[in-house]
């Protein structure tokens, strides 16, 4: 699919590399010919991860929590003292789970917001001050969620993506100057590890609100975070690409969170 050596000995960061979306994200560089760091808070994970995709390419290992403002400054060290430089960054980690929005504690809320949004921000912050900045070249792409209409049950992760759609938006012209470029990929309903906290409810009959009646491969999701960050979309900054088979603009996607909710 696209040029065996697209990325050669460039350096690539994924957060949240260890499992699903990240996972197979790191696959595809790795496919490509570049160097790729792993995080993830996960020891378990982590460990698994790298003892398989190193059949592959260069994959390096990194245990950090980017709710942990000191682990992210480690990292950032890490990839400096290691590579000396960092190309491009995938801001695959976040979690949360499912819940009316009156029964969400205050603490939970926090929780969520804390690591899909605040984590985020700092990982990039970090990342960029200290390489793609002082390089004059970064590439940045967000995993965010299908918040098209809202996020019903999940209202927490709802917000906290939405901030990130904003923050890819308004980082691409605030670091334009920088020759920084940052997108944003919308993944709609995907097979992966992340549907591990979902309740059987919710589940069962996903695949008959999707307009084409399966849900999306992981694989799917990480060719797009490929080409965004790819010379091939070198004019392309400030976007946020659904990869859902159109299911916002189709259907009750929402119905089976109302009724799981009652």
């Amino acid at each position: 699919m696209f040029q065996k050596d697209l990325f050669k000995d460039k350096i690539v960061l994924v957060t949240g590399g260890g499992s699903g979306i990240g996972y197979s994200i790191a696959k595809e560089y790795l496919s490509l010919g570049a160097i790729v760091y792993i995080a993830s808070r996960n020891a378990e994970k982590i460990e698994k991860a790298v003892s398989e995709l190193k059949r592959i390419g260069d994959v390096r290992a990194a245990i950090a929590d980017i709710r942990e403002t000191e682990h992210i400054e480690a990292l950032a060290q890490k990839i400096k003292e290691e590579a000396g430089r960092l190309d491009i960054l995938v801001n695959n980690a976040g979690g949360q789970f499912p819940s009316a929005a009156e029964n969400i504690s205050y603490n939970g809320f926090r929780a969520v917001i804390t690591n899909n949004l605040i984590g985020t921000f700092y990982v990039t912050q970090i990342m960029a001050k200290t390489f793609f900045i002082p390089q004059k070249e970064g590439n940045i792409v967000n995993i965010i969620a299908n918040i098209y209409k809202g996020f019903p049950g999940m209202v927490h992760t709802g917000a906290a993506r939405a901030g990130v759609d904003n923050l890819t938006k308004t980082l691409a012209i605030e670091w334009v100057r920088f020759n920084i470029r940052v997108n944003a990929v919308a993944p709609g309903i995907i097979r992966s590890s992340g549907m591990d906290t979902y309740p059987p409810q919710i589940i069962e009959g996903i695949e008959s609100s999707i307009p084409n009646k399966r849900m999306g491969t992981t694989e799917e999701v990480a060719y797009p975070v490929v080409f965004l960050s790819s010379p091939m979309a070198s004019y392309i900054s400030g976007e946020t690409l659904y990869v859902d088979a159109g299911n916002r603009l189709w259907g009750d996607q929402w119905k089976m969170w109302s009724e799981s909710l009652t």
